[in-house]
């Protein structure tokens, strides 16, 4: 008997530890189920909390560095406004000088200063930019006045949420269904509620949706508190809109030429300056440009040529005049006179005082033969000159080369920045082979042009009535003799005038290259090979066309003395 009570007893006990794991099992299951179902109350602080005095942010983003108020004004870090508002502001180091650029304005500060310019025009400036630590603020009321960014300060946090011009802000507010007077809705770290709450909101407290993912919204605070809200505790609001600054995309004095294209035509001027009685009718041209004006040394002085009564008779032909400026292809005083802000308003100051004395209508800018390296303070050069000139009525280009790897003469341009500072850039579409060049050919075949032009439309983005096609009124006759073995080449430069009596004299028959769209002619002489690839009407009716086709704002032809007769009748065809 009292071995089947034991085995009785064995198989109660037994049981009895089955139910026990049961239901250990069962309240851990339960357990787990609540903990799932059940949101997280665990709070958290965000990173930036007690670390940064003054945090700036920026589409939700906390940046580097905060922003300082001293009771002088707000001040935000020169590094924030130029990663987020213009990387083109400039801060240079040894003159202690803050530049600021716009479309109209041209703003010059310097560090602990209460004296700045504007436009070159002496102002008192309200705050001045100061550094601390090693870093530059600016002042915001000015910031607010060029860029038109509006900035709203948190005074619990210090959180300061800066928003561009023409910024949309979708705005909302956190709602609730509970009817306990003390309800609040969760900002949590991540888009689960498993997640530690950043903020407890009250009904009705403002958000701005950054963005949204499933059934949670990104969402920012005043105070700059910044995480996830359940889209169900949201109600949206009207969004607002920071007002964009007034469009300027079309300076005054290029609204003229919108309804018609530019004919341009450049004067040489070398030692002596032509008598506009020699010229003659330039049917159909509407701008003459006369290389008047010359950089002279590194410090950024000009050297004038003008001639008021060339002026007058451009006037009287209504025709304007765009004055050309050069660096005098010297790369040495280039670099100089570009190198700091001082050298570079000397030069913008003097340009404009001629262009006010002699009653020019433009200024045209050739730099060339200049260091990659400089390519950066020229577009500076244009970017402070251009709201300088906008201010005195004048239409500001610059002239280009096509697009090569010569660092010279291509590379340190930097036409995409370049379109966005001028009025029209002048591609001088010519020497595709050059007076050096080790192998003969044209000055600019047709498709080598077109290639030219759509690679500065697509690659960088210039819009096309912004160009202005160089169309070239000189060729070149190339001698081609036999030397050891291999075939040496030499080139002159001639115009339409001169290739045409050598043909004459030659009694030539010009025939139609398919490869380059140009009029050839070659001939013998002396054992000499002498090859013309010929600008004459159906080469520039040819690149009139181009110009039409491409939808351009115009031509530019270099220069006048070259031209024939008969030149200025086809080059007029842009206009219909």
């Amino acid at each position: 008997m009292k071995s089947r009570r034991t085995a009785h007893t064995k198989r109660r006990r037994g049981g009895r530890f089955k139910w026990f794991l049961v239901l250990v099992l069962l309240a851990a299951g339960a357990y787990w189920a609540a903990s799932e179902l059940l949101p997280s109350r665990e709070h958290a602080d965000p990173d930036w909390k007690g670390k940064i005095d003054k945090p700036i942010f920026v589409a939700g983003e906390v940046m580097d560095l905060p922003a300082l108020d001293g009771g002088e004004g707000l001040k935000l870090p020169f590094t924030v406004i130029q990663s987020v508002i213009d990387p083109n502001i400039r801060y240079e180091e040894e003159s202690k000088s803050v530049i600021l650029t716009t479309q109209r304005k041209l703003v010059l500060m310097k560090t602990d200063e209460m004296n700045g310019k504007i436009n070159n025009k002496p102002v008192q400036l309200l705050f001045a930019p100061v550094e601390k630590d090693g870093n530059l603020y600016l002042p915001t009321y000015l910031l607010k006045e060029l860029y038109g960014i509006e900035t709203h300060e948190d005074s619990e946090s210090g959180a300061v949420l800066l928003y561009r011009a023409g910024e949309t802000i979708r705005m909302a507010h956190a709602q609730t269904s509970s009817r306990k007077k003390d309800a609040t809705v969760a900002m949590r770290q991540g888009s689960s509620i498993h997640t530690p709450i950043l903020a407890e909101m009250k009904p009705g407290e403002k958000l701005r949706i950054l963005d949204e993912a499933d059934d949670w919204y990104y969402a920012q605070l005043d105070n700059g508190y910044a995480g996830y809200v359940k889209k169900k505790n949201v109600a949206l609001d009207e969004n607002v809109t920071i007002p964009p600054l007034e469009d300027q995309d079309m300076p005054p004095a290029k609204q003229k030429w919108q309804s018609k294209a530019v004919n341009l035509t450049w004067e040489a001027v070398y030692n002596v300056a032509p008598k506009p009685s020699s010229i003659g009718e330039l049917p159909g041209v509407n701008v003459v440009s006369p290389t008047w004006f010359s950089l002279v040394d590194g410090k950024g002085n000009v050297q004038s040529k003008a001639d008021r009564g060339y002026v007058n008779w451009a006037h009287g032909r209504g025709m304007q005049v765009w004055g050309l400026f050069s660096n005098s292809f010297e790369p040495k005083i280039t670099s100089e006179s570009l190198s700091t802000f001082e050298r570079r308003i000397t030069t913008i100051v003097q340009m404009l005082h001629y262009a006010k004395l002699y009653d020019l209508d433009g200024i045209n800018i050739d730099y060339e033969n200049v260091y990659t390296k400089d390519g950066a303070n020229l577009t500076q050069f244009m970017r402070e000159l251009w709201p300088l000139a906008q201010e005195q009525g004048l239409v500001v280009s610059i002239d280009v080369t096509p697009k090569s790897n010569s660092e010279m003469w291509s590379a340190f341009l930097d036409r995409r920045s370049l379109a966005k500072v001028t009025d029209y850039i002048i591609v001088m579409a010519y020497d595709e082979h050059w007076a050096a060049s080790p192998v003969s050919g044209s000055v600019a075949s047709l498709p080598w042009v077109r290639s030219s032009m759509k690679r500065i439309i697509e690659e960088d983005d210039v819009p096309p009535g912004k160009l202005i096609l160089g169309i070239p009124l000189y060729t070149r006759v190339w001698t081609e003799t036999q030397e050891d073995g291999g075939t040496k080449v030499k080139s002159k430069a001639i115009g339409m005038k001169k290739a045409q009596e050598i043909i004459k004299e030659k009694a030539l028959k010009p025939k139609l290259s398919e490869e380059t769209g140009q009029n050839y002619v070659e001939y013998r002489e002396d054992g000499v090979l002498h090859r013309i690839w010929l600008e004459d009407k159906d080469s520039l009716a040819r690149r009139v066309e181009l110009a039409k086709s491409l939808q351009l704002g115009g031509i530019a032809t270099w220069n006048r003395s070259f031209a024939s007769s008969e030149a200025w009748e086809v080059l007029s065809k842009i206009a219909e």
